[in-house]
């Protein structure tokens, strides 16, 4: 956002979600649930100003937009469902993407929950997400496919990219602000939010925001007032009111019993019940809150394990894990610190050249990798190099498969003489060509039909090409090939064949080498 920086040390935060909230045990936390409620609309706003409202439930999908739509925007203002950081043709996506595509429906299809998608359609998903392209049909000023990209992103823990997307607006509002505070919050950015609250009378805090801001500002009198009348007024829950006056003034509760553990915090609790000397651990909370334990304040260990769950979902780049990883030496045994010493001795024995240390270590290495999900960042930061550095018998095939799982993968195939029927096919999976070896299993099957030379979309994705909706064609294919991979194979086939039309090339040859090689069906 274009708005006045004010850069000074941590802060905690602003707004509240239910304290003690149950969080449920049947799906993870969407970015919605857990964002703090930290401001408070308006009854109106000053002249020219376009608020991003709350968001409301949406209609089921369609298949177009409705004949008769009108859409209305001021003169001159900025799109947000335009708003983008990567230009399409960097992002090797079409400026026309979203098409006609009802703006509902596409972020509620954006905002789907996979589980256990490949790191490959997380890439994807991601360049979708961060590209500037042309917004749908029907955009207008509410920005809901704008706020829906924001919280897909929110969701995958990739917090930088949703900063600098919401950055792009060139006033606070509403919706857009809470988005903005948690982040801030999260990453220990949120003196400067409290700053631009002050400055923004048109974004109204919530009780408990006002009262975080007056304390991070040193005026604990207003705040402590603030409390006193929030609490008359009945607009603080008596949870968050004991939670706020502990931060206030926690000589006052000086051998109370510790508050009891909230199931479902919001970024504000987290912040506050840390500062009270009474931490949450993230683990179990959504992954953006991970985020938090990045911070130069957080122990070592906490900080590895909070890059690996990170690194997961491509919410941090790999080298920043190997970060982590080779900081310092590792302190202790088992769990986390023999993926430190692994790292670090094949680091060591490639910077050598030694291909006997390389072998030895990779394996050693790789079932903690494979155990913890790990294989793709491992593969980015090694894979390449592990495959031309010659290893020889169980070593060698393994630095093979780790190369096609790096974004080297066709340049690690290119370079392979395939030692078997099935290093055969993996190879012509990596170059796009079908008809090379023979297909390990059923799953091979399927990923050998939608690479046969003229296959065409099943009818239901040429239907959504035909009417200009290939944005949603795109997301589809995304949960066929997702949801297909522990179900109908046939959908990962349909899927595939879809990306390769839509230009996608690269997204499906590494998503079928990652099918092939990663144990992720269900």
């Amino acid at each position: 956002m274009n708005w006045t920086w004010v850069n000074k040390p941590g802060l905690l935060f602003l707004g509240f979600c239910a304290f003690g909230t149950v969080a449920s045990a049947e799906a993870p936390l969407s970015a919605i649930d857990w964002l703090s409620q930290s401001v408070s609309t308006p009854a109106s706003l000053p002249r020219g100003q376009t608020q991003v409202g709350p968001l409301v439930s949406e209609p089921p999908i369609t298949s177009g937009v409705k004949s008769g739509t009108i859409t209305v925007a001021p003169i001159g203002s900025t799109n947000l469902d335009s708003l983008g950081l990567v230009p399409a043709s960097r992002a090797g996506l079409p400026r026309n993407l979203w098409g006609k595509t009802p703006s509902a429906d596409l972020a509620r299809l954006l905002r789907a929950e996979r589980p256990d998608t490949l790191p490959a359609i997380q890439s994807l998903l991601h360049m979708m997400l961060i590209a500037e392209l042309d917004p749908p049909a029907d955009s207008d000023p509410q920005g809901a496919l704008f706020l829906a990209r924001v919280d897909k992103l929110l969701d995958l823990g990739a917090l930088d990219p949703a900063m600098s997307l919401l950055e792009l607006l060139s006033a606070p509002q509403a919706e857009a602000f809470r988005r903005w505070f948690d982040i801030s919050l999260l990453i220990g950015q949120e003196d400067r939010a409290c700053e631009v609250m002050r400055k923004s009378p048109q974004i109204a805090p919530t009780f408990p925001a006002r009262i975080f801001c007056l304390a991070r500002g040193g005026d604990w009198e207003a705040a402590a007032l603030s409390l006193r009348t929030g609490q008359t007024l009945g607009t603080i829950d008596p949870q968050t009111a004991e939670l706020l006056g502990r931060f206030l003034d926690p000589d006052l509760y000086e051998g109370q019993p510790a508050l009891p553990m909230p199931e479902r915090p919001s970024p504000l609790v987290l912040r506050m019940m840390e500062a009270i000397g009474e931490p949450i651990p993230t683990g179990t909370l959504p992954v953006a809150f991970a985020q938090a334990d990045l911070r130069s304040n957080t122990g070592w260990k906490a900080r590895i394990e909070a890059g690996e769950r990170l690194a997961r979902t491509g919410a941090i780049p790999s080298n920043r894990l190997l970060g982590l990883y080779t900081e310092q030496k590792a302190a202790a045994s088992g769990g986390v610190w023999e993926r430190v010493k692994g790292v670090q001795a094949i680091e060591s024995a490639l910077a050598a050249g030694d291909k006997g240390k390389a072998g030895a270590a990779l394996l050693s290495l790789w079932p903690q990798i494979e155990e913890n999900e790990l294989e793709v960042p491992f593969s980015n930061l090694f894979g390449a190099r592990l495959a031309a550095l010659g290893l020889e018998t169980e070593a060698g095939a393994l630095a093979f498969r780790i190369g096609l799982l790096s974004d080297s993968y066709e340049k690690v195939a290119i370079a392979r003489q395939p030692q078997d029927s099935t290093e055969a096919f993996l190879i012509g999976v990596a170059k796009g060509e079908s008809g090379s070896g023979t297909p390990p299993d059923q799953m091979g099957v399927a990923i050998a039909d939608a690479f046969r030379p003229g296959v065409k979309p099943g009818e239901a994705f040429a239907q959504l090409l035909s009417s200009d909706q290939l944005g949603a064609a795109v997301l589809k294919a995304i949960d066929k090939v997702t949801l297909g991979a522990s179900g109908d194979l046939r959908d990962v086939t349909d899927g595939l064949v879809l990306l390769r039309t839509a230009g996608m090339e690269a997204t499906a040859r590494r998503a079928s080498l990652e099918l092939l090689l990663l144990e992720r069906r269900g």
